[in-house]
């Protein structure tokens, strides 16, 4: 059995704010089958020690970046949760990430820097008689894991894996801290950490780890480049080889449509009508956003290509929030048009029905690693109208002409990410919605998609097993 400890800084159920925490939380028990023993380490914020349901001390540390610390065991599921308690870290108001006004935490550096030293001690010693043969690093969070267990001596006989979920994100600190985070000066260097005379974890993470993955296949291509590498596209093609796409999956048993058949889903669509006060006469389809309004994920475009919509009788019903600007334009949209309804904020209840009512799901995002929402689409029949990249990429099988000859099409793809060519494939959009045969025939071939883990962590497992190996004598 391959042990793997996974090091990522969110983990469904005990917190998230986005799809790294659903990821991190579906992997272990989607791997177990694959014989795979993963176990997960998490920081002890103050929401997460709040819901364990029962814990155990099996470590402890004396002076962790500044104050006492120890790691609780709980269960996930049925796999084993670890959870670094450091009161001085993590146990405060706010967010994993920001403080209650929306500042990052000043400390963020030394707060996953104590997450990713904690994951490689664990890594060279074990704990509980329990040694992993491959840390698994999320994210910037866990960047700095694969260098610090370079410097325990332990990275000939534990490999890692660094996983990026977005790269946007890159863990930068000042480099008058690499003393206090305990790094090697003799890595500052551009081969090393060092990003811009600045810290970088995920730097860190991509250099240091023995393989690099990320959440798509096309995801994995377009880091390559200088559009989307954000100044790491350099690092990444030299270990381009090292490098491989896997596309995360969706928790169905979390996401089951509340209907069998295509006919039921209609009195679904009535109902989120009602609930949202939107006309239910209105001939076009009803098309969801659920979303954090950011221009990332191309809520400003949507806005000014929403009249392709409206003005041939669809509908928009949004759930989110974001940028204020955003908010507020597509709050005074609501209020002019009957055929907007806004809902800022995010209500995981409501997220499900809107999925259930929609007849497609707009994602337009500028760019996606690999996007779960167009997933959770497919998997409920409501089509997704996605723009060609990243993940959304990989997932949707557009409604060109050759894929409606062929009938295969489950949604449809746009490209350039502009307002010019999101509302053109809305237009497209109406018209196969007018169609009911097509209409029809692709909600069928989108609810038959494979979109659960159980090809993913195939994928996963024979990427362990291929890591433990090259480390065998």
């Amino acid at each position: 059995m391959t042990r793997v400890l996974s090091v990522a800084s969110e983990c469904v159920p005990l917190i998230k704010t986005g799809g790294l925490a659903d990821v991190v939380g579906a992997l272990p028990g989607a791997l177990a089958v694959h014989g795979v023993d993963m176990r997960v380490l998490v920081p002890g914020y103050r929401q997460v020690i709040a819901k364990l349901p029962t814990q155990e001390a099996v470590a402890e540390f004396d002076d962790l970046f500044g104050g006492a610390a120890r790691v609780l065991k709980a269960p996930l599921g049925a796999q084993v949760l670890y959870v670094l308690e450091a009161p001085h870290l993590f146990d405060r108001d706010g967010g994993p990430y920001m403080d209650p006004q929306g500042n990052d935490w000043r400390d963020n550096p030394e707060r996953f820097a104590a997450l990713s030293s904690v994951a490689a001690m664990i890594g060279a010693d074990g704990i509980e008689d329990w040694h992993p043969q491959i840390l698994h690093c999320h994210d910037w969070q866990a960047g700095f894991a694969p260098l610090y267990l370079r410097e325990l001596g332990a990275a000939g006989r534990v490999s890692t894996l660094m996983t990026i979920h977005n790269i946007a994100f890159q863990g930068m600190a000042s480099a008058s801290r690499i003393g206090a985070l305990g790094l090697p000066r003799t890595g500052f260097h551009q081969r090393g950490y060092e990003f811009w005379d600045s810290v970088s974890a995920l730097k860190a993470g991509l250099v240091y780890a023995d393989k690099l993955s990320t959440v798509s296949p096309t995801y994995a291509s377009e880091l390559m480049t200088k559009d989307f590498g954000m100044g790491l596209d350099g690092v990444l093609r030299e270990r381009q080889e090292d490098m491989v796409g896997i596309l995360n999956g969706i928790d169905e048993t979390l996401w089951t449509p509340p209907y069998k058949t295509i006919a039921e889903k209609a009195k679904h669509k009535a109902a989120l009508r009602k609930e949202l006060g939107l006309p239910a006469d209105w001939p076009g389809p009803l098309c969801v956003v659920i979303s954090r309004l950011t221009e990332q994920k191309g809520l400003d475009i949507l806005m000014q290509a929403l009249p392709a919509l409206l003005d041939r009788g669809g509908q928009l019903a949004l759930l989110g929030a974001g940028n204020p600007g955003l908010e507020e334009a597509f709050q005074r949209k609501a209020q002019k048009h009957p055929g907007v309804a806004v809902r800022i904020g995010y209500d995981e209840d409501l997220a499900h029905r809107m999925m259930a009512g929609g007849d497609a799901i707009l994602v337009p995002s500028r760019f996606e690693p690999c996007g779960l929402t167009q997933m959770y689409g497919l998997r409920y029949g409501t089509l997704p109208l996605v723009a060609l990249t990243g993940g959304l990429a990989d997932t949707v099988i557009n409604a060109s002409p050759a894929g409606l000859a062929a009938g295969c099409a489950t949604g449809l793809q746009f490209h350039p990410v502009s307002a010019q060519a999101l509302a053109q494939a809305m237009m497209r959009l109406i018209t196969l919605y007018q169609d009911k045969e097509t209409w029809t025939r692709m909600m069928t071939n989108a609810m038959a998609s494979p979109v659960s883990w159980t090809h993913s962590a195939a994928k996963y497992a024979a990427l362990y097993e291929s890591m433990v190996k090259a480390k065998q004598p």
